[in-house]
């Protein structure tokens, strides 16, 4: 009996144990720890193009985790607010490139050190002639101001004998070593790193100054076991060999053989199906319609063919240089290529590749003009150049020298008219498109050398689509290694553009050429107008009737409403419901939506103040008369006012359809190709502005005359 006793006792035991431990285990399996990091700390920790958090923080601790059986939530909130959530306990650790420092130490339990920081010096791609400190020598060495290289650098200038230029941000430095204005530049070795792993044509030289460390940290005191797993797994990191693996995919030397990064392109996988490439419309020769309706030049030709390298898809969207900046930042488009020219300002908003066409500015005159010949012959002459552009900085900077005024014009063709009339002695423009007006029969000479300009780029949003900046820097390297680069752009700086069918300087041949497209423009005019007029019919008499109503309440939301509607300009209301609406809702609207919402959110509102001027152009004697015989209030709005009320208000029903109908010129803004767009970019390929634009006046005239003509015929029947 005794033996049975212990017998179940011992297996109740046993029972008791294996369930407790595996509770524990289990427990264990699923504890979760909360971790603080940076947004913005490349190569560290930054989004991709999926809007997921990436870097060596990130992978390292994600592996660590699955070493050490542990589930992590990860909390970017930005440095500051990491260590902020660490001390109040919000978050059980922190990791974002944290120096371990004697003062943090205070505060904070660390990690063994996960990556060794420093300073390094780095050259442009190719030069053997720097190989340590001793070779700088009478050369120019860069820095970023306020930061330890820039300390580095004043700390041993008289023994190295170099010269030092410091630059704001990393943009200045690898332009600086891109253009021959600095020999070498110095910044923290995982920033220069991750630069070359990004397409930057620089290589590590020189020993590593020794730098701070990185640890992992825990408030003190707090969540020593989570301090151990790290370090635990950490070490078993290291000794498989994947913390090396981790390293390098964000961090590169830039001392890969030659055949590696030089005669051979590397493949970077796309993580889209298809991305999305917005450009401008009209900027010959580097996007421009040609003579069969086709966006073809420069940067079109580029991006699909590395396309077609790197073997993703592309969905090209031409909206206009403006619409195209908006559609990359609001996240419509995943990058852009119209262009434009790098900036230290730009690239605050956008990652830029490496460039692909450098520019540079040019004076034009009319042909014929043998009276300037230099600069000093532009003395009391007045120059045009485009608002914004390169030019239009250089003619300022240069006015007092030279004597000159400036007049200031918004595109190119306008540019030329001025010219052509007399209006400017002189333009000034990228040599490219100067070239271009030429290959165009544009009567102009260029008497001057032109100024070295600044480089396009490829750009996307900050932090944002990396494989496509990767992708397009391979691609681009390919081309120029294979001279397919040279051949396309010499293609259209040569001649400007494929050969016309006909000649379109004349009114006939323009007319052949185009009408198709004239049409097409005008269709879409006419579609916008209609469906938006049809459909702020709707809204605006719903809203007419809410501000005739005895009902107060009625009244103020219809007052509400139309005060909301007109107090906004439509350009800015159509920029919102395009560009900023999608970042409130999650999707993105199509143009051509968007479009109709702001057309009809617009009329709407002014068809509301034409519906109840309408009823209150009815005597009102009429209602109490009705009202005193009985009929309800709603039966008399139907039988008696809003017949008579309909009479008042059709002949202005028809002026608020030509007003939209002219409205739909500002959706161009956004990238709408309507007639007057269709126009722009007519002109962008023949440069013929006179004609085009007479012709769409014409048509315009004819459509709205038409119309007014039909509103006359509207108002004598209804009378």
């Amino acid at each position: 009996m005794k033996k049975k006793h212990i017998l179940l006792s011992f297996m109740l035991m046993m029972a008791s144990l294996l369930t407790f431990t595996l509770g524990q285990s289990a427990q264990a399996e699923e504890k979760t720890y909360n971790i603080g990091t940076d947004l913005t700390f490349a190569p560290f920790e930054f989004q991709d193009s999926k809007g997921e958090y990436i870097g060596i923080d990130v992978d390292l601790l994600q592996a660590i985790a699955a070493d050490q059986d542990f589930k992590v939530n990860l909390k970017p909130l930005g440095f500051d607010s990491a260590i902020q959530a660490v001390q109040s306990k919000q978050v059980d650790g922190m990791i974002a490139g944290m120096s371990i420092t004697d003062e943090r130490k205070k505060s904070f339990d660390f990690s063994d050190p996960y990556f060794d920081s420093g300073l390094q010096m780095a050259v442009k791609k190719g030069n053997d002639k720097i190989k340590g400190y001793d070779d700088l020598k009478g050369k120019t060495v860069a820095a970023k101001v306020g930061t330890e290289s820039a300390t580095f650098l004043e700390k041993n200038q008289d023994k190295y004998g170099y010269t030092i230029k410091n630059f704001d941000d990393a943009t200045g430095l690898y332009q600086a070593l891109e253009n021959g204005e600095a020999d070498a530049i110095f910044d923290d070795y995982p920033v220069l790193g991750y630069a070359i792993t990004n397409g930057q044509k620089l290589q590590l030289v020189g020993k590593k100054e020794t730098g701070s460390s990185y640890g992992f940290a825990v408030k003190k005191g707090q969540n020593k076991e989570l301090l151990e797993k790290f370090n635990a797994g950490l070490k078993d990191l290291k000794d498989s060999g994947k913390y090396d693996e981790i390293i390098a995919n964000y961090i590169s030397t830039g001392n890969e053989s030659e055949d590696q990064t030089d005669t051979k392109m590397k493949k970077i996988q796309p993580k889209k199906d298809t991305y999305v490439i917005a450009s401008d419309s009209t900027f010959a020769p580097f996007e421009f319609q040609n003579s069969d309706g086709e966006y073809e030049g420069i940067d079109v030709d580029l991006v699909t063919r590395i396309a077609e390298l790197q073997g993703f898809n592309i969905e090209f969207k031409f909206i206009g240089f403006s619409s195209a900046v908006q559609a990359v930042e609001s996240g419509q488009a995943d990058g852009m290529i119209a262009g434009m020219t790098i900036t230290d300002e730009r690239e605050k908003s956008f990652d830029f590749s490496t460039p692909y066409f450098n520019s540079g500015i040019q004076i034009a005159v009319k042909k014929g003009n043998d009276k300037i010949t230099s600069y000093e012959d532009l003395k009391g002459k007045k120059v045009g150049a485009k608002i914004g552009t390169e030019s239009a900085d250089f003619l300022e900077a240069n006015k007092d020298k030279y004597g000159y005024s400036i007049k200031y014009l918004d595109t190119t063709d306008a540019l030329y008219s001025a010219l052509e009339i007399g209006e400017i002695d002189a333009m000034m423009d990228d040599y490219p498109v100067i070239g271009y007006g030429v290959a165009q029969k544009q009567p102009l000479v260029t008497p001057i050398p032109r100024e070295e300009g600044g480089k396009y780029g490829f750009a996307v949003k900050k932090g944002k689509n990396p494989e496509l900046i990767q992708m397009f820097n391979e691609g681009l390297a390919e081309l120029k290694r294979t001279g397919e680069y040279d051949e396309i752009v010499g293609k259209y700086i040569k001649d400007g553009s494929t050969e016309n069918k006909v000649d379109e300087s004349t009114f006939v041949g323009m007319i052949q050429n185009n009408w198709k497209r004239l049409l097409s423009g005008l269709w879409m005019t006419i579609q916008l107008t209609l469906i938006s007029f049809i459909l702020a019919l709707i809204v605006g008499v719903i809203f007419g009737l809410f501000s005739a109503s005895p009902s107060k309440a009625l009244r103020v939301i219809a007052t509400v409403y139309v005060d909301i509607i007109r107090g906004i300009p439509l350009m800015v209301l159509a920029f919102f419901i395009y560009f900023g609406l999608p970042g409130i809702l999650g999707f993105n609207i199509p143009v051509f939506l968007a479009g109709i919402i702001t057309l009809t959110l617009n009329a709407s509102a002014y068809i509301s103040e034409i519906v109840r001027g309408g009823i209150n152009a009815v005597p009102t004697g009429q209602m109490e008369a009705s009202r005193s015989l009985g009929l309800s209030y709603n039966r008399t709005m139907q039988k008696i006012i809003l017949p008579q009320a309909i009479r008042i208000m059709i002949p202005s029903f028809v002026n608020q359809f030509v007003i939209s109908l002219k409205d739909t010129t500002i959706l161009s803004a956004i990238g709408l190709i309507e007639l007057l767009q269709t126009g722009k970019i007519i002109v962008a390929r023949n440069l013929q502005s006179t004609l085009v634009y007479f012709v769409i006046a014409m048509m315009y005239l004819v459509l709205i005359t038409a119309l007014t003509k039909l509103a006359k015929v509207l108002e004598k029947k209804v009378k």
